[in-house]
């Protein structure tokens, strides 16, 4: 009777000694919440804005400026060399304002350049391409008209545009001075138009 006492008793004993430890999956929840308290979660918003850069500030910037618009310049060539002695041509320029300029030239030369090289106003604006009317000129003699070769047809087409046209208007790019030439006079019109081939396409 006191053996079976014993065991009676034995038994509450480890009973109670198990009831009061707590069970391997209540430490393991109980360390989950532990580790949850204890490194709580920024919210996102918050974790995103800390990693923006600072905004830079804007650097004031000086108000553009218009360029001052122009005409376009005329365009200068005057390649031309000084003429040998005993070699030289003269051709005679009439400005708008009537004034004679005589020049000594070179076999070659063409009127276009003769004129800008000594500063007449003869603009040129296509570069003595045969493209435009504004290197017009008029020749005084029809003698010395009738020596130069015939104007091609991108010459007419451009004299067509040309201001004060007459019989014997001429392009200054297209007229190359020969010993033919010599004593070569020529009017310059009033006025140009600067109308060039390009316009037209």
């Amino acid at each position: 009777m006191a053996a079976s006492t014993r065991t009676v008793c034995q038994g509450l004993a480890r009973l109670r000694a198990v009831t009061q430890r707590p069970s391997s999956s209540c430490i393991t929840e109980l360390s989950r919440n532990l580790s949850t308290k204890s490194s709580p979660r920024w919210p996102t918003t918050i974790l995103g804005s800390a990693q923006r850069q600072p905004q830079r500030a804007s650097i004031p910037r000086a108000p553009l400026q218009r360029r001052a618009f122009s005409v376009t310049a005329a365009v200068s060539h005057g390649h031309i060399d000084t003429p040998k002695p005993g070699e030289e041509l003269y051709v005679t320029f009439i400005d708008k304002e009537g004034q004679e300029h005589k020049i000594a030239v070179s076999k070659g030369d063409n009127l276009l350049d003769i004129a800008q090289a000594h500063d007449l106003e003869m603009e040129g604006a296509c570069g003595g391409s045969c493209a435009c009317s504004t290197c017009h000129v008029i020749v005084l003699d029809q003698e010395y008209y009738d020596k130069m070769p015939e104007p091609e047809d991108d010459e007419n087409d451009m004299l067509d545009l040309a201001f004060g046209l007459t019989e014997t208007s001429r392009l200054g790019c297209q007229v190359n001075m020969t010993k033919e030439l010599d004593g070569l006079r020529v009017k310059l019109p009033t006025m140009t138009r600067n109308l060039q081939a390009s316009d037209f396409k």
